[in-house]
């Protein structure tokens, strides 16, 4: 075998022995944020690396948000940057084609089990923010970056109001993504009949279903919600190239 390809193969089985002990440290709650790992020599024994293999991951690991190293004193365990994992998933996402579509059904998996959770669990800061955010809504609807932020900011007050950790942390890691979507989504509607009075209606039943603390009530306003949302942008694709394809069948009954 070539030693260089050798020596590759060796440093990357190395790190990822290295991240893998990190990794289930964590997971089996032998190590948490503010908790100092083992020293350089002990860890080496332990995991079987050499010393560059090791403090390579460490340093990895620390541009990941990870750990905290701090010279003289150690590496230390660090509370998760979301918006690396955030930025993370943008560059994966952004390479798939139908990037937008695909968003949206991760979308709406995450809010409508917010939303039960949320019927359950938002206290009432949570449902007076919903409200305002509401008004901030109803106030924009004829801008379409304006309007798509505060339509955002809705939504993802109703995920924050699940009060599920796991649910909020994924939601905002794809946050760039979804306000991207939604300002798209309201440019795309904007010339759609009705579309505000869908727009208020639509979000002030969702917020009504949470007040009432009916669950199964405020999923299914939510999907109705999505569903309607995506026939009105089905319909003004229609007329868009409706619209476009106009003047030419009037230059070919002109010609004939």
């Amino acid at each position: 075998m070539n030693p260089v390809l050798s020596d590759s193969a060796d440093e990357l089985a190395g790190t990822e022995k290295v991240l893998s002990f990190f990794r289930e440290q964590l997971l089996s709650g032998a190590l948490k944020v503010g908790d100092r790992l083992l020293g350089e020599r002990e860890l080496c024994l332990a995991l079987g690396v050499s010393r560059p293999v090791l403090r390579e991951a460490l340093r990895s690991l620390a541009n990941l948000g990870f750990l905290d190293i701090r010279h003289g004193k150690g590496a230390f365990v660090r509370k998760a940057d979301v918006g690396v994992f955030g930025d993370f998933l943008t560059f994966c996402l952004a390479q798939q084609p139908d990037m937008l579509d695909d968003i949206m059904q991760a979308r709406v998996a995450i809010e409508c089990q917010a939303i039960r959770l949320a019927c359950i669990r938002a206290t009432d800061s949570d449902l007076s923010r919903i409200g305002g955010l509401l008004t901030r809504l109803m106030d924009t609807l004829h801008n379409a970056e304006d309007g798509g932020a505060a339509d955002f900011a809705f939504h993802m007050a109703i995920v924050e109001a699940s009060r599920s950790p796991a649910l909020v942390t994924v939601y905002r890691s794809i946050s760039d993504l979804l306000k991207r979507s939604h300002v798209q989504r309201r440019a795309e509607t904007s010339d759609a009949p009705g579309i505000t009075d869908y727009l208020v209606e639509a979000h002030r039943e969702v917020f009504l279903s949470i007040l009432a603390r009916d669950p199964d009530k405020a999923d299914r306003m939510l999907r109705e919600h999505f569903a309607i949302g995506d026939e009105l942008r089905r319909k003004s694709y229609i007329a868009a190239f409706t619209r476009k394809g106009a003047p030419q069948e009037e230059e070919k009954e002109a010609d004939s």
